[in-house]
């Protein structure tokens, strides 16, 4: 909770752009790395009794699905530059000399987007999260992508 407050104070103190998106589905697209079976619902047996099914994607209330879905994150966040904080693992900072820092901080399905990088620019649209830089578009959008 304290890294929000000194991220908070800096754009307030620096005047830098503050946004905030909520992840949607972000459970529903994770490869899981267990064997795990569930039982079908009764309305879908039909007569032949009670049957299994063997998950290959996370889903919600599984409780790999969070962990599945913020190692996909990092991985992804990494591949573009960003570097995980080592005093809060849910902060990834990105940091250009001259050109600015742009840092993300995740809670649960919430990102904030903090920064003075001028050159990198965040977008949202019903396809995910893009973050760009001049002609170099880094689709961070991959995360959700099954």
């Amino acid at each position: 909770m304290n890294i929000i407050k000194i991220l908070l104070a800096l754009t307030t103190d620096f005047n830098w752009q503050l946004l905030q998106y909520d992840v949607k589905n972000k459970f529903l697209h994770d490869d899981i790395n267990k064997e795990i079976y569930m039982n079908i619902l009764p309305e879908f047996e039909g007569d032949k009794g009670s049957k299994v099914c063997k998950l290959q994607k996370a889903l919600y209330g599984l409780k790999q699905s969070p962990r599945a879905w913020f190692g996909r994150f990092t991985k992804v966040m990494k591949e573009v530059g960003y570097k995980q904080s080592q005093g809060d693992h849910t902060l990834f900072i990105k940091h250009i000399i001259i050109k600015g820092v742009t840092t993300l901080l995740i809670y649960v399905d919430d990102i904030i987007i903090i920064g003075n990088n001028e050159k990198e620019k965040v977008s949202y649209s019903n396809k995910g999260i893009f973050i760009s830089q001049q002609k170099c578009y880094r689709v961070v959008d991959r995360i959700w992508k099954a």
